[in-house]
């Protein structure tokens, strides 16, 4: 039987916080929790890394996704979801400056160019998105 400190010995594990660049901890945008060596499929579809994030509105999701598979031509049995990454949905980088400007008309609102290259998946375009929208309100 292993023992404790054997166990605590091949278990490692990090907590690092990501925050929005000069923001403070109310800005923070998601929570990183890797643990090496265990494996929990159940919680992510990456072994051994959970992630925790604000997420945005289910309808802003919803209305990215779509944007995201009509800018990249993309079929109908493609599931695109928050957590669907450009790059893997096959786009380069002209095909996420087209897919920033479909978001922009879409919801009415303008990406600076900063932001616009922190995106890369349809859970930062949302949360993007959602920010924006409030700062305008």
């Amino acid at each position: 039987m292993a023992s404790l400190a054997q166990a605590s010995a091949a278990l490692s594990t990090s907590f690092k916080p990501a925050l929005a660049p000069g923001s403070r901890s109310s800005g923070l945008k998601s929570v990183s929790f890797s643990v090496t060596g265990k494996r929990f499929p159940s919680l992510s579809s990456r072994p051994g890394r959970l992630q925790i994030s604000c997420a945005a509105k289910p309808d802003t999701i919803t209305k990215v996704c779509s944007i995201v598979k009509k800018q990249l031509a993309l079929a109908e049995d493609v599931d695109v979801s928050a957590g669907s990454k450009f790059s893997e949905l096959g786009a380069d980088s002209l095909d996420t400056v087209e897919i920033v400007m479909g978001l922009e008309e879409a919801f009415g609102i303008t990406v600076e160019e900063e932001n616009a290259q922190t995106i890369a998946t349809v859970q930062d375009a949302a949360d993007l998105i959602e920010d924006l929208v409030a700062k305008s309100a």
